[in-house]
């Protein structure tokens, strides 16, 4: 979960177009992240009240999302929902995410894959105000999670090849290197061990020259 939700602060405070004040805010970035979570829950309150955009607020639920937070994750996406009813990317990439998100916290995989149906045909479309679409694959990242959670290996691979099938899109974004981790897994439910070896194993050379501060996996738990 550490892991995970010290990527997700990353988002928050830096590539959201509303944010102007994230550098006022957290001018040591790398150091900050390394909060405890009460420290951590406490700059994303900061960083919604400066902010309360739409992309600011599902950045946050999605972090508190992977940081296993839920009753703060389903009270942030009901909030979305009632704020922006008619918003399109609001209801067919932010809440179908979020709500799959929390399906699969409680292990319920038919669930969240029922729930991004509605996001699969804006997969590949623009998904922010703003010129930096980064949200645009992760309805993608978390249906591949759903499949790996219901051991559909072959499924979870399609999502994530999806992601590396369009790098133009994800851009720098984490999931354009964690989908190599993740089709390894989904590999490893084919049982096509040399094909999840090679995933991993370019996982970990795209890991490794990630900035300093940045959380380091466990190569024992790839």
């Amino acid at each position: 979960r550490s892991f995970w939700y010290r990527w997700w602060l990353e988002r928050i405070v830096d590539p959201c177009p509303q944010i102007t004040i994230n550098k006022q805010l957290l001018p040591q970035k790398c150091h900050q992240v390394r909060k405890g979570p009460t420290e951590r829950r406490s700059q994303l309150q900061v960083l919604m009240e400066q902010s309360p955009g739409r992309d600011v607020q599902y950045a946050a639920a999605l972090a508190l999302a992977y940081a296993g937070d839920q009753p703060r994750v389903r009270a942030l996406t009901d909030d979305l929902g009632q704020r922006f009813p008619e918003d399109t990317i609001v209801r067919f990439n932010f809440l179908p995410t979020l709500r799959a998100k929390l399906a699969l916290s409680r292990g319920n995989a038919a669930e969240a894959l029922e729930t991004l149906t509605t996001a699969a045909p804006y997969d590949l479309g623009q998904s922010t105000s703003g010129v930096y679409a980064w949200t645009s694959l992760y309805p993608v990242f978390v249906r591949g999670e759903a499949y790996l959670v219901a051991h559909q290996g072959r499924e979870a691979a399609a999502e994530f090849q999806k992601i590396l099938d369009h790098r133009g899109i994800v851009l720098n974004e984490p999931i354009g290197a964690l989908a190599h981790l993740q089709i390894g897994r989904a590999y490893v439910m084919q049982g096509d061990t040399a094909k999840a070896k090679a995933a991993y194993q370019i996982f970990l050379t795209l890991w490794k020259d990630a900035e300093p501060g940045h959380p380091r996996p466990d190569r024992s738990k790839v």
